[in-house]
């Protein structure tokens, strides 16, 4: 009797803590882009985070699956959308009866999910220099980008961002961080969330409208990852795409990096925006669950980002979960 019970309080104990678990499955948008660079930096930025929180009173195991249809991503907790070409995603993803459900997890179950160049693309209100056809937004961050601003695959370059937000305070040795741009697109307006439409203007790093200092309708190409060029100096009417409206949030645009506009013609690596005594371009930014960079973070080797996203989901499954 005495063993029965003894064996039935362990067995309490376990349960206990196996529900006390928490467990999380993110998912990686492996449509097309550098889906699988990203697994492999998540699975190292878990590795750091399970160690450094191994004291925690809350558990956490994280899984990482690939995602390319409806059902996996019904099982994921946060998503990631990565590089890539944005029209070819957006048409996939389609095709795969997948860009409705994306479009309710960031916009109605509102989970944490992370875009990557194009992914950023994805996950804005509205982007311009868009394709005359099949370019699809998914929505939630209420900004407007401009695609390939920087040019072609062969004007891309890296460069070192102070991303104090993300790595720490200002000044830090660490702060700093080595940013690949392929084909990258820019923050050109943070929109006002009650109006779409607002005009920009220099703001504050919260509270938008705020300009990223893009100029009116340059010339660039059509599309990220597109290796064609523009044969007209004028955009054609429809150059703005605008997502879908769903549920409005309370939220605010964060600017969370920027890039000063020279920083691709200078060799000293060490140099940053406020060396340069410019503002610079708008290249990550937060509003509420949903983060956007405009560069490659997954091509570096660099889990910090990773990282420091895992934090922020585990932050938001936990005060969803009423942990």
């Amino acid at each position: 009797m005495h063993v029965s019970d003894s064996h039935s309080h362990r067995d309490d104990a376990a349960n206990a803590a196996m529900a006390a678990t928490t467990q999380l499955t993110i998912g990686v948008l492996a449509l097309q882009g550098a889906f699988i660079e990203h697994i492999k930096l998540l699975e190292l930025a878990a590795t750091d985070f399970l160690q450094q929180h191994q004291q925690n009173q809350q558990p956490i195991t994280f899984s990482f699956i690939e995602v390319r249809n409806p059902a996996a991503l019904a099982t994921c907790d946060a998503l990631i959308i990565p590089g890539g070409e944005s029209t070819s995603i957006s048409l996939i993803a389609e095709r795969t009866a997948l860009l409705e459900p994306l479009r309710d997890f960031v916009k109605l179950a509102r989970k944490p999910v992370w875009g990557t160049c194009a992914g950023l693309i994805l996950l804005a209100e509205e982007a311009n220099r868009s394709k005359a056809t099949g370019q699809q937004l998914i929505g939630g961050l209420d900004v407007r980008v401009q695609r390939n601003f920087f040019g072609r695959q062969v004007e891309s370059f890296e460069a070192e961002l102070a991303l104090p937000a993300i790595l720490g305070a200002e000044g830090a040795d660490d702060e700093r961080f080595h940013t690949v741009f392929i084909r990258a697109p820019v923050v050109e307006k943070v929109l006002d969330s009650s109006s779409s439409s607002s005009s920009s203007s220099a703001g504050p790093e919260k509270n938008g409208p705020v300009s990223s200092g893009v100029p009116a309708d340059p010339l660039v190409e059509e599309a990220d990852g597109d290796t064609s060029t523009t044969t007209s100096t004028q955009p054609p009417a429809n150059a703005v795409v605008s997502a879908p409206a769903k549920q409005a949030t309370k939220a605010k645009v964060e600017v969370l990096g920027r890039l000063p506009g020279r920083a691709k013609a200078i060799q000293d690596q060490t140099t940053s925006a406020q060396d340069l005594g410019e503002e610079g371009d708008i290249v990550a930014v937060r509003q509420g669950n949903v983060f956007g960079t405009a560069f490659h973070p997954e091509l570096t080797g660099d889990a910090r980002i990773h990282g420091w996203w895992l934090g922020e989901v585990v932050r938001s499954a936990l005060a969803a979960r009423g942990a």
